[in-house]
């Protein structure tokens, strides 16, 4: 399974978000003594003890919600219920327990996840007494902490990791080829996982948002293993009235981090969208190869220019990842399924090509003599030599004189080098400057 998700839940003003930024290590949300102040998720990827989770912070009021504060907290408390592993309900230990914690917690008892009940603004000079007061809640033995004060978070964090499912931090043998299939939603991911193991193993629907969470799934194909990660569909921010769904972007993220080969999958009916670019902006910023799937290829008319124009598309609305092959296909007849496994191996033998030192450096010295970089201000830019120094995906470090003297087109130009050389298909290339001395 993905990266466990731990919810911080509880009625405004109790600290959530104070104690999400101590358990994050920085201050990522906003921390106002004012109910209802953090108005959207945010959520922050954390560790403890070499356990690696997800945090979210939940926010007591948004804006499109009624006023009754007392609804919007029993939909908070379903929303957590509903997508996380571990919640941490947060109640005001200084100024004791009130109805709202009350109508929470009737809701939390009833779910099968586990609740952690985190008595906060237990700092030193406050009167232990009203601790006693939250066993009436039902949900076990309340643990005593001071976000502010950053007082037993040690073992509040000792007392998550232990609810983790476990298999939740299960690492795969690098023999695994780990495939994220992203898009937006309805665009026929399960589909074509579905299409590719030969079996129903994924839900299939035709109502968007079927697929809340990503699931694994092991298949093997001759000597090659894979993981494909069906993900939840990631919508437009605007468009995702369903709170759960929010999570189920978190999730999506998440698929995507842990994965090393990423599955574009495209609607031919609707092209490139905005939300496109940027979930494929996510998968190219982290690292990830890309495959482009242009889906439901069987649905529109085609004739020989047709092909050709939707490659032209993709490649003007992606731009920043020309590398990715594009391949048009039917998840539902199977067209072409064939090929995309075929693509995946390629690409992931190219994920983690290493090239040598001295073959690296013959093909860039002569790219230099062809096009030599300008002078800045009178000062001359000198690349020494470059050397690979990680795969998966490819990073190369270049050392120069000056690394303030390197322009940006001119690191575009030693990557297209590259790729004219060694291809590198499918995969982002990562070049770093440094100083020789």
């Amino acid at each position: 399974m993905g990266r466990p998700i731990v919810a911080i839940v509880g009625r405004p003003n109790v600290g959530k978000s104070t104690l999400f930024n101590r358990i994050a290590g920085k201050r990522i949300a906003i921390t106002e003594d004012t109910p209802g102040v953090t108005r959207d998720r945010i959520y922050a990827e954390c560790e403890w003890l070499d356990n690696h989770f997800t945090l979210i912070d939940t926010g007591g009021i948004e804006p499109k919600s009624d006023d009754i504060i007392l609804k919007q907290m029993k939909r908070q408390a379903e929303i957590a219920i509903e997508t996380a592993d571990v919640i941490l309900f947060i109640v005001d230990g200084k100024n004791g327990l009130t109805a709202n914690d009350k109508d929470v917690a009737e809701i939390l008892r009833k779910s099968q996840k586990k609740v952690l009940l985190v008595c906060n603004k237990m700092d030193f000079y406050v009167d232990n007494n009203n601790m006693f007061d939250f066993y009436e809640l039902g949900l076990g033995e309340p643990i005593s902490i001071s976000s502010t004060e950053a007082l037993g978070l040690g073992d509040l964090l000792d007392d998550i990791v232990k609810n983790f499912p476990e298999d939740s931090q299960r690492e795969y043998d690098s023999d695994w080829i780990k495939v994220a299939v992203i898009g937006k939603p309805n665009v026929g991911k399960s589909s074509l996982i579905n299409k590719i193991l030969g079996q129903e193993r994924v839900i299939v629907s035709d109502i968007p948002g079927t697929t809340r969470d990503a699931v694994d799934t092991f298949f093997e194909k001759g000597d090659n293993k894979f993981v494909f990660i069906d993900t939840a569909g990631i919508r437009k921010r605007k468009k995702i009235f369903e709170n759960i769904e929010r999570y189920s972007v978190v999730r999506s993220f998440a698929a995507v981090e842990r994965a090393d080969i990423c599955l574009m999958v495209i609607d031919v009916n609707e092209g490139v969208t905005e939300q496109d670019t940027k979930i494929a902006g996510f998968a190219h910023d982290n690292g990830k190869s890309i495959i482009v799937l242009i889906n439901k290829w069987d649905l529109i008319e085609k004739d020989n220019k047709t092909y050709q124009k939707f490659v032209d598309e993709v490649r003007n609305s992606l731009a920043f990842m020309t590398y990715a092959p594009i391949i048009p296909i039917s998840a539902m007849l199977g067209q072409r399924v064939d090929k995309v496994l075929e693509e995946i191996i390629e690409v992931n033998e190219f994920r983690n090509l290493r090239i040598s030192t001295g073959v690296l450096n013959d093909v860039i010295n002569k790219a230099v003599l062809m096009n030599q970089p300008r002078s800045v201000k009178g000062k001359k830019l000198k690349i020494y030599y470059l050397s690979q120094v990680s795969v998966g995906p490819p990073k190369f470090v270049m050392f120069v004189n000056n690394k303030d003297l390197m322009h940006f087109s001119y690191i575009r130009y030693i990557e297209n080098t590259i790729r004219d050389n060694f291809l590198f298909k499918g995969t982002p290339l990562v070049i770093e400057m440094k100083n020789r001395e």
